[in-house]
């Protein structure tokens, strides 16, 4: 790792050409992959907000997932003038992000395809930002040989491909972390009017990107204190600052400048405005009152709070970071066929070893087999004094890892994504490792050329496999993507984007007259790509009004999330508690389907009850129908996958009736069947 050769700053034409290249293939490999794909659940909600922000100047809707992704998703929306809703009615007063976007997608002849489109290639420029920075930064500390392997591994990373073309706020964070601390190290190293103002920018922009840039300024305390430690004096405002107070004082006032650019910048990305609402559209309120996102503890409530009041910071940014910080105390999360709503410390680790490819994770091994070899040649102590280069890098790696450990969080592997530039640029290693064993012997360069070829072409070879379904993407060693929703769900597999290939499924394998149930994950319209299925629970926000529906035998569509009841309030393992209460409501099955399908003997059945308590009894009878199939569909293998993330299940009559008409004891005798299987 230390001790590598310096780069030659006369590097070949070809290499920055070779770089630039590799990143536009990697935004573009990720936008053709996702081009046939459904909006994500999250899309719909960054588009909608972005087009928002930029059109009315509003901030009521989704201002907590980063405004400045959002706002860059959302340019072509507006440079091409397309129909957005009246701002009025309930879903703007309430700030109802989905409602409105579902409106914003499907209801106003807009293209749905196009505005996915654009916006995801708008944010595929973050990918190949990261892929351009990854080079840059690998060639300076393991030289041009370095930089050509941390770039493959990052180009070519599953990783990597499924979210630089999302318009989501997850690959601009990739981008700004790593940018951040790479420039404010910089800084810290060489002083000057330049190094700061491009380390301040950079960090204001980081804290419109998303609000995890809050992690940024535990990193820069760690850097600032390896670099106050240096002898060096630091030059800050014209003058060097040789004394260690002088020096601890200019880095102090260094950074609480960078903190007032932040602020700046956060102002003017909500429109130097405090209210999130515009005043010439309809007032309103936030989607979750003010009093439930501050219940997040005395003193976290208090500095938002004071915030607020002071109006120190816009209102929309106070509120979005209240949400995240209200959202982030507990959440449902799925592992391994468990439950939690405080998750676990092991979520993240299994969730990176499940989704990295091995080539990568063979590199980083023989990466740090070479640095602890050259560790032991030259000494430790020597060797460590060479990790100064490294401190912005371990900075990144280590505080983002301490806080994804204890995060309660636990929805997505994309929340590690900001630390796997730092091991595409630890690859770098292997790289200078050969030109190191070049200068000694040269066959030994060629094995470990060779070497250092496989495992970048397994890597290559790995994404060409998984190609389109880089979402999907588990290797191996975790049972391959067949596999991946025994282990993790939402984001990490099943995030809504398989509307389009389950469409074409349906058109080949449903025969005419045949029956589909859905049950679907994400906030794609179903009926936009022509899918004619029932629909059985789903997790979106548009609220369709309750149907009466009765399950028979046809095939049975499950996106992996709600297969694993990963978000339902009866998730979990089919408890007797949970049959008594179902066997109550069933009971009421005929009164829902007079009420539902009979609207003359409505009024009848009204008059002992009132609308809202049929229909959310309903409602309750069928979560509980849902989650005893599920719990029986669980013990099953599907009969096919739609890109990984939605189950086909083929189902007979006998098997629906068992699964969710009969007795408990039929029931179990039903899943006893499918597991002697």
């Amino acid at each position: 790792m230390p001790s590598t050769p310096p780069t030659s700053d006369r590097s070949p034409r070809w290499l920055f050409a070779f770089a630039v290249l590799l990143a536009l293939g990697h935004a573009a490999l990720s936008f053709v992959a996702m081009r046939d794909k459904s909006g994500t659940s999250d899309e719909l909600a960054h588009i909608t907000g972005g087009y928002t922000f930029n059109q009315l100047h509003d901030y009521r809707l989704h201002p907590e997932n980063g405004v400045l992704p959002q706002r860059l998703q959302a340019l072509p929306a507006v440079i091409a003038g397309v129909r957005y809703p009246t701002p009025e009615g309930r879903a703007w007063r309430e700030s109802d992000v989905w409602k409105t976007g579902h409106r914003f997608f499907y209801e106003l002849d807009n293209d749905p395809a196009w505005l996915l489109s654009t916006a995801r290639a708008m944010n595929a420029l973050f990918g190949a930002a990261t892929v351009l920075l990854v080079f840059g930064w690998t060639r300076r500390l393991f030289g041009d040989v370095g930089a050509v392997v941390a770039a493959l591994f990052a180009a070519f990373s599953p990783t990597m491909l499924a979210h630089s073309a999302l318009a989501t706020s997850d690959m601009a964070m990739a981008f700004f972390f790593l940018a951040s601390c790479g420039a404010y190290w910089r800084h810290l190293q060489v002083g000057g009017a330049r190094s700061w103002t491009l380390s301040a920018l950079v960090f204001g922009l980081a804290c419109v990107a998303k609000y995890s840039a809050v992690l940024l300024l535990p990193m820069f305390a760690l850097m600032a204190l390896v670099r106050a430690a240096q002898p060096a004096p630091f030059a800050f405002a014209g003058r060097s600052c040789n004394r260690p107070l002088t020096r601890w004082g200019a880095i102090t006032l260094s950074t609480a400048g960078h903190g007032l650019v932040a602020v700046a910048m956060i102002w003017l990305f909500f429109g130097f405005r405090f209210t999130a609402f515009n005043p010439q559209e309809a007032a309103g309120e936030f989607s979750i009152p003010w009093f439930y996102v501050l219940a997040i503890g005395p003193t976290g409530a208090g500095v938002i709070d004071f915030s607020r009041h002071w109006h120190l910071l816009p209102e929309g940014y106070l509120y979005g970071l209240a949400f995240v910080l209200k959202l982030s105390e507990a959440r449902g999360a799925f592992l391994d066929g468990d439950y939690s709503i405080y998750g676990w410390a092991s979520f993240f680790p299994k969730a990176f070893f499940y989704k990295t490819t091995e080539a990568l994770l063979l590199a980083t091994a023989a990466a740090s087999a070479f640095a602890s070899a050259r560790a032991r040649t030259e000494g430790w102590r020597r060797w460590s004094t060479g990790l100064l280069p490294f401190t912005p890098l371990l900075a990144l790696f280590g505080v983002y890892w301490v806080f994804s450990l204890t995060s309660h969080l636990n929805i997505g592997h994309r929340h590690i994504l900001p630390t796997y530039p730092v091991l595409f640029i630890f690859t770098g290693v292997l790289g200078a490792a050969i030109v190191r064993a070049a200068e000694k012997s040269r066959q030994t360069a060629r094995i470990l050329g060779a070497l250092v070829t496989a495992l970048v072409g397994g890597q290559v070879v790995t994404s060409v496999c998984a190609f389109p379904h880089y979402l999907a993407y588990f290797n191996r060693l975790s049972g391959g993507p067949e596999n991946g929703y025994r282990h993790l769900v939402d984001s990490s597999l099943d995030w809504g984007q398989d509307l389009p290939g389950l469409a074409r499924w349906l058109e080949r394998h449903n025969p005419p007259g045949g029956h589909a149930y859905l049950s679907y994950f994400g906030t794609g319209e179903p009926d936009f790509y022509g899918i004619r299925a029932t629909r059985l629970p789903f997790i979106n926000a548009f609220h369709r009004p309750p149907e009466w529906y009765e399950p028979a035998g046809g095939i049975y569509c499950l996106g992996a999330t709600m297969l694993q009841q990963a978000y339902s309030p009866v998730r979990g393992d089919w408890t007797l508690a949970r049959e008594k209460e179902y066997q109550d409501l069933r009971r009421l099955a005929p009164l829902f389907q007079l009420y539902f399908t009979v609207p003359a003997n409505r009024a009848e059945l009204l008059k002992s009850t009132t609308a809202a308590q049929m229909e959310r009894a309903w409602t309750r009878l069928d979560l509980l129908r849902f989650a005893r199939l599920c719990a029986y569909l669980r013990t099953r293998e599907p009969d096919a996958m739609i890109g990984y993330s939605i189950l086909i299940y083929r189902l007979t009559d006998e098997e629906v009736a068992a699964a969710v008409n009969r007795s408990f004891t039929a029931w179990a005798d039903a899943v006893d069947k499918t597991r002697s299987r």
